[in-house]
């Protein structure tokens, strides 16, 4: 597993919030719904992205929009228009005031709007929930991508109105494919984090990937360099310069980042966690938790439900 896979362990959408907007303009949204991350594709039309205090981004036909949350962002169809719409947590849709539009603007099978036959067609997917084995990655993004995605977006727009058994799976794997295509061309193309430039090495990526795929086992330096041909020196030297780590620093993190997540699960154990992430214990498991995330899992587990 590597990093872009993680990401799809974390933020993985899971009856995730999908929504067709048709709109004839003037319209402006104002987004501040606290999402961790949202992806905003353009069908046809046009459409602006602003970020408090940046320049406004224009986004085409066939283009997606990555925004990181939590921060508020305003779409619109020019950047001179004010705000009309207001999208709260828990994609709640109000006007300014406050009022509900969501039966007034409800268009159909997840599809909404002021015209149904508005020059506009927008596809959002929101992923409610950061996963924390993601944290490494999302910390990476800037707060706006802008790339192009065609044709899951083509793809993603049909099925988006279906209402058919299974739909709501198959609307999952295609905003993750989405997601997954746009930070890949992303990457390729813009100064990527030293972990991700790190996973093409021949000996540091194997090791990174080794890690990543079985966390439980007893790693050691000496270990994890034999299964990979080098000496213990040779990989704690490179891992680190390329990385920007060692090897067992980043494991711990890498172990925390799944116990985090995993202890979201509601029938999950601090015990069965431990062994799932290559803790001897549930004690081990709660000091190395607290020690580097400054809360017991206890802790970590009630936050999350809140």
């Amino acid at each position: 597993m590597d990093q872009l896979a993680a990401l799809l362990d974390g933020p993985r959408a899971r009856g995730a919030f999908l929504l067709r907007s048709i709109l004839d303009p003037p319209w402006s949204l104002r987004i501040q719904d606290e999402a961790p991350l949202s992806v905003t594709a353009l069908v046809r039309g046009q459409a602006w992205v602003i970020l408090d205090g940046d320049e406004p981004v224009r986004l085409r036909p066939g283009e997606v929009a990555i925004n990181r949350g939590p921060e508020p962002y305003t779409v619109a169809d020019d950047p001179g228009t004010e705000p009309q719409i207001v999208i709260h947590p828990g994609q709640r849709c109000t006007t300014l005031d406050g009022e509900s539009l969501y039966e007034a603007m409800d268009l159909g099978i997840r599809s909404w709007g002021n015209n149904p036959d508005g020059e506009t067609v927008l596809l959002t997917g929101t992923y409610s929930m950061e996963g924390e084995v993601s944290r490494r990655l999302l910390e990476a993004l800037p707060p706006l991508i802008v790339r192009p995605g065609d044709p899951i977006i083509s793809l993603l727009g049909a099925e988006i109105v279906k209402d058919e058994p299974g739909q709501e799976a198959v609307l999952d794997r295609l905003l993750d494919l989405l997601l997954i295509a746009v930070l890949r061309g992303h990457f390729a193309t813009n100064e990527a984090p030293a972990w991700y430039r790190a996973m093409s090495d021949p000996i540091v990526g194997k090791a990174m990937r080794m890690l990543h795929n079985n966390p439980a086992h007893p790693w050691t330096v000496a270990t994890l360099a034999a299964e990979v041909g080098v000496s213990r020196a040779s990989l704690a030297r490179r891992f680190t310069e390329l990385v920007g780590e060692p090897p067992m620093s980043f494991l711990t993190d890498w172990r925390l980042a799944l116990a985090a997540d995993l202890l979201r699960e509601p029938d999950a154990t601090i015990g069965s966690v431990a062994r799932k992430v290559g803790y001897g214990s549930p004690f081990a498991l709660s000091a190395a938790f607290k020690r580097v995330r400054g809360v017991s899992p206890q802790e970590h587990r009630a936050g999350a439900v809140k």
